[in-house]
């Protein structure tokens, strides 16, 4: 057994702190940008885009944005409705938490869309480059969560069971961890072992990713403790497991119609 003793702020100087958290999207973001770069020049001539690289920078800007906004709403709505309701100033406290994945995934993909039609360029191409980079934040910001002694797991007996005492002084699976490894580094692999192969078809990324996250999010969910201010619906459908089984129809979906479209092509 483990006992969390991490400190959630990486360093303080009075006037300001800086968080673990704030760390992860911020490193997220930034190596993502790096690397969709990268996998643009290396498959530049591949995807046959007339695409200048600069305008990855800016819908980098696009996504920053996309990500906040699609984040704190979609947690407002799926989460915490009622709170916020009754409190709309909190609306716009990000600082004290409260992002949703799923309402980040709905932002980037509506931003990515828009982004693609002002500048005349494939949405599906984008959404491809961000299927492959998004693991990368996943990954840093489920590290975050775990640092932060938060989205804990139910309660084990399994020998790598972590404490957490600002919860209760039982052992819990280490759920944001087992995230980290399927939404973050398996995810990653999986994306980039197709990105790359020699007679890819655009928009594969975007649905395999649609539907390998909600596989993963859903087993995850299995060892999750839901959110306390929801809880199970049916009794045995968190809300991530809900949102993640429309990311798997809506994936199936995107799959069905590329095919179509390959076939008439």
């Amino acid at each position: 057994m483990f006992t969390h003793n991490f400190d959630p702020v990486f360093f303080d100087l009075s006037f300001i702190s800086i968080r673990w958290y704030s760390l992860a999207y911020i490193f997220g973001i930034l190596i993502g940008w790096w690397y969709g770069k990268k996998i643009i020049l290396r498959r530049f001539s591949f995807v046959k885009n007339n695409f200048d690289l600069k305008e990855f920078d800016n819908l980098v800007t696009y996504l920053i944005i996309s990500i906040i906004i699609g984040g704190r709403i979609g947690y407002i709505i799926f989460y915490n409705f009622g709170y916020y309701l009754n409190n709309p100033l909190s609306i716009f406290k990000i600082w004290e938490g409260g992002m949703s994945f799923h309402g980040a995934l709905i932002g980037v993909t509506v931003g990515t869309i828009l982004f693609s039609q002002k500048k005349n360029i494939q949405s599906l191409f984008l959404l491809d480059i961000i299927a492959c980079v998004s693991p990368i934040g996943i990954f840093l910001g489920r590290i975050a969560n775990f640092i932060n002694g938060e989205l804990v797991g139910k309660v084990t007996s399994v020998p790598w069971g972590v404490i957490f005492p600002n919860i209760d002084m039982v052992p819990r699976h280490p759920s944001q961890i087992y995230e980290a490894f399927l939404e973050g580094v398996l995810l990653f692999l999986i994306m980039n072992s197709m990105i790359f192969k020699k007679n890819y078809i655009t928009g594969t990324c975007a649905y395999l990713f649609l539907i390998n996250y909600g596989i993963f999010r859903i087993i995850s969910e299995l060892f999750r403790e839901p959110d306390t201010q929801i809880g199970y619906f049916f009794g045995i459908l968190s809300m991530g497991t809900i949102l993640s089984l429309v990311m798997i129809v809506i994936g199936i979906k995107m799959f069905q119609s590329i095919k179509k479209n390959e076939r008439k092509s």
